[in-house]
């Protein structure tokens, strides 16, 4: 099993991995209860560069098997910047104003998605991937990373704090009242 940098080849499996973590987050992006829509769009946005859900934000981790994990991950203080044109894509298809609250932040390298194949899940792979980053960004390059976690969601809470997050505050992401945690660089 390898960690790489995604490719846009990868867009079809990264965006199917991703709608398993936030189909309902994406479901209310569009303003439709159609998940067929919601995985057309949220593909597109992957295959694009520069916005938060592009191919360039993610990691997948592969198996002999094929890839069986994504992980989108970006610097927060670019996060109106790669906003915009989810934004303007959202507008253009659905006519919808999209003004959702800020999910992230500046001096903070936000994991938006997380998404395991059904079958792999259960296996660790979620704590190897986010292992991989805690590696990466915070040990190597000496940056804090962020999530959000549902609070209906105390099996995912239990295995950040784990590794080494910890909760910082709350936010509010598309409704839906969530708990912010990070992982801090070193000092």
């Amino acid at each position: 099993m390898i960690i790489r940098k995604a490719k846009i080849e990868d867009s079809n499996v990264i965006s199917t991995y991703m709608m398993l973590a936030m189909s309902d987050i994406f479901c209310q992006i569009i303003g439709e209860n159609s998940l067929e829509k919601a995985n057309q769009v949220l593909e597109l946005l992957v295959r694009k560069k520069a916005n938060q859900y592009s191919y360039e934000n993610c990691w997948v981790v592969e198996s002999k098997e094929g890839i069986i994990a994504a992980v989108s991950i970006y610097d927060g203080a670019k996060l109106q910047e790669l906003r915009a044109p989810v934004v303007a894509m959202i507008k253009s298809m659905f006519n919808r104003d999209f003004l959702p609250e800020d999910e992230t932040q500046a001096d903070e390298f936000y994991i938006d998605c997380v998404g395991v194949k059904p079958d792999q899940q259960g296996k660790g792979i979620g704590s190897k991937i986010l292992q991989f980053l805690i590696d990466d960004y915070v040990n190597k390059r000496n940056k804090t990373l962020g999530l959000l976690v549902d609070k209906n969601n105390p099996f995912a809470k239990r295995l950040y704090l784990k590794l080494g997050f910890e909760v910082i505050g709350e936010k509010t992401l598309s409704g839906k009242r969530m708990e912010h945690l990070q992982i801090l660089k070193k000092t």
